[in-house]
C-alpha cells in the first residue's frame, strides 16, 4: 500500500487517481500509523517552500517521515522533491527535510520564460529502477521556478532549460524525488509511478 501524505499543500487528487488508474493500492492519510504501516510513501507539493515546510511542521509528520525514509521507498513530487533537500532560498532561507544534499534556488534564465512550464525530454544522469522500460525519447511535464542544486552522484536524470535542471534525484537508496509531476505526464509518467510502486 502507498501512503499519499496529505498536509495541505499537495496536488493529492492528481497522484491518488494516477495510482488508481495503475490498479495501485494507495490511501490519503496524515496519520502516522499509516505512514509506518505503508510499503512506501508519496509526498506531494505546490506552492512555496516555506509555507509547505510550515505546514509539514504543523502536522507533526516530519520526524516520521525522516524516519520512514531510511527504511522504505519515498518519493516527493514537483515541490515535494524540493523539500527533500537540506535547505531553499524561495522568499527566505528555510530548512528542508534533509534526506538529500543540496538545496533549491531560484531559475535564473534571461532569455527564457519562467516559470518552466511545459513538457522537456529526459536526459538520463544515472541508472535507476524508477527509469526501468523508458527509451530515449521520453518527455515529462514541468511547472516551477526553482530548482535544484546537487552533487552528480544524486542526480538520476534532467532536462535542458537553458541550464541543466534536475528532474529525478535520490538519495541512492530509498529517497527519490521527481521535479516533474509523473501524474500529468502520460504514459512515461504512468510507468515511473508503476516502476516505484513495485519498489521495496
Amino acid at each position: 500500500m502507498i501512503a499519499i501524505v496529505d498536509y495541505g499543500a499537495g496536488n493529492i487528487f492528481s497522484v491518488k487517481n494516477a495510482l488508481d488508474y495503475l490498479g495501485c493500492d494507495s490511501i490519503l492519510t496524515s496519520r502516522k500509523e499509516d505512514l509506518e504501516n505503508a510499503d512506501s510513501i508519496i509526498l506531494p507539493g505546490v506552492g512555496a517552500f516555506p509555507a509547505a515546510m510550515k505546514k509539514l511542521g504543523e502536522s507533526g509528520l516530519v520526524d516520521t517521515i525522516k524516519q520512514q525514509a531510511k527504511q522504505k521507498p519515498f518519493l516527493g513530487i514537483c515541490l515535494g522533491m524540493q523539500l527533500l533537500f537540506e535547505k531553499s532560498f524561495e522568499f527566505e532561507e528555510c530548512a528542508g527535510l534533509a534526506l538529500v544534499k543540496g538545496y533549491v534556488d531560484k531559475m535564473v534564465e534571461p532569455e527564457l520564460v519562467i516559470p518552466h512550464m511545459g513538457w522537456n525530454k529526459l536526459e538520463y544522469n544515472r541508472e535507476s529502477s524508477l527509469l526501468d522500460g523508458l527509451g530515449d525519447n521520453e518527455y515529462v511535464y514541468f511547472v516551477h521556478s526553482y530548482k535544484a542544486f546537487c552533487e552528480d552522484e544524486n542526480l538520476f536524470a534532467y532536462c535542458e532549460y537553458g541550464h541543466k535542471v534536475p528532474a529525478l534525484v535520490g538519495d541512492g537508496k530509498y529517497v527519490f524525488g521527481c521535479q516533474f509531476h509523473p501524474e500529468k505526464s502520460g504514459k512515461t509518467g504512468l510507468k515511473i509511478l508503476e516502476n516505484f510502486a513495485k519498489m521495496r
